[in-house]
């Protein structure tokens, strides 16, 4: 009788990550076979996602929501878009998670526990804006290749952790340090142990500053695993690919980190501008940092009706990036005019800003309601799609919304 061939245990982790649980009897599994669980997922379930959102990809996991589900000042879990690069780690052992801080920078590599981290630093709680870098790759042309997100790849959440910063120097910092990397514990898609999924970083002067954070909570509960449980770092203002999720490790380099998704065009732009189409040599290629001022309607939704002699009421958020969102305004006619929102501070530095509007409509008929910020340092938004790049980022055009009034 040939011997049953089962499963390698390669393919079983894979499995157990995409099901964000152990497979009991999983060495039982025969080879080729896949565990039902696998074959028909419910994301929103697995991830207690509203059902409004919108699935682009099931491996790795690639999940955004629709503007109008982004209404809420500080983004619910069940709201935030998941932008994954590997497989969720399938086995979180939390009593004995740890954080090596380590690098040719670092003057004490040094690891820490869980609840070391918790005690010894000081604890801080911010709202942060992050979006991914591709969020609007869906409008280039010509199409630039990855997840055709839409609009709504960022979310405004509360995160509280301790300071980067301060666990950095409690290692030590020498003086040649210029960046950090992550290293996280998700599984790379091939199943291959010995590979990274990803492995970003940012430079010194980013990882120092007072908000970004080593987080353990979203608004005020431990952090779901779909989005970083046990430990995650947080920058907000910068692609979220630099907020990395799953954090085991953090290298203080002396050198720009050169970490999976780090080098060639990943989260690049061209450093200069490009013809649409045009191809682009890495070398001509810059690391994305702050992200542009960009906003959102997130009321009413688009496609909604209005009485004649009513008047609507719109209301959204405003970002940009390390910067403060100055103006907000709205236009009506297409961009031939623009009328002014209330727009209100930020809560803490990073936070997306909330606007509203009460607009008259002249006559039946359809409309579109346009949305247009503009930064501290005067730049607004584009009315249509902005520079072309090969991958498809930093798409910041005004939102607009449909209306009918009749």
């Amino acid at each position: 009788m040939k011997r049953r061939a089962f499963i390698q245990k390669t393919a079983l982790s894979a499995f157990a990550a995409a099901l964000g649980t152990e497979i009991v009897f999983g060495a039982n599994l025969l080879k080729g076979y896949t565990p039902l669980g696998l074959q028909d997922p419910d994301p929103f379930e697995l991830f207690k996602k509203n059902t409004d959102m919108v699935v682009l990809n099931d491996r790795p996991w690639n999940i955004e929501a629709r503007a109008h589900l982004l209404d809420e000042k500080v983004t619910s879990n069940a709201n935030m878009f998941i932008r994954n690069n590997g497989l969720i780690p399938p086995e979180i052992d939390v009593a004995n998670w740890t954080l090596t801080i380590d690098g040719e920078s670092v003057q004490n590599s040094k690891t820490y526990s869980l609840e070391e981290l918790k005690t010894k630093f000081k604890q801080y709680t911010y709202q942060l804006t992050l979006e991914c870098g591709g969020n609007g790759r869906s409008e280039f042309d010509p199409p630039a290749k990855g997840n055709q997100w839409t609009v709504g790849a960022v979310h405004c959440a509360q995160w509280t952790g301790v300071r980067l910063r301060d666990v950095l120097e409690d290692a030590g910092i020498a003086s040649d340090a210029v960046y950090i990397g992550y290293h996280a514990a998700d599984i790379h898609l091939s199943g291959d142990t010995s590979k990274e999924p990803i492995s970003r970083g940012c430079p010194m002067s980013k990882a120092m500053q007072e908000e970004t954070l080593l987080a353990f909570e979203l608004n005020g509960e431990d952090i779901p695993v779909a989005h970083g449980y046990p430990l995650r770092l947080v920058a907000g203002g910068w692609p979220a690919s630099v907020s990395g999720k799953w954090i085991e490790r953090i290298s203080i380099r002396n050198v720009v980190h050169d970490g999976a998704k780090m080098t060639g065009t990943a989260y690049r732009v061209p450093c200069k501008p490009v013809a649409p189409g045009a191809k682009v040599a890495d070398a001509d290629m810059c690391i994305i940092e702050s992200m542009p001022v960009k906003s959102l309607i997130t009321y009413p939704k688009s496609g909604a009706v209005l009485k004649k002699g009513r008047r609507l009421n719109i209301r959204g958020h405003a970002w940009a990036g390390e910067l403060e969102v100055a103006k907000m305004e709205y236009s009506i006619d297409f961009g031939s005019t623009w009328k002014a929102c209330e727009l209100s501070k930020p809560v803490n530095r990073l936070a997306w800003q909330h606007f509203s509007a009460s607009i008259d409509f002249p006559e039946l008929g359809y409309y579109e309601v346009w949305a247009r910020a503009t930064d501290s340092q005067g730049k607004a938004q584009p009315m249509v799609l902005p520079g072309w790049n090969p991958k498809g980022y930093l798409n910041n055009a005004c939102h607009r919304i449909a209306i009918k009034v009749q």
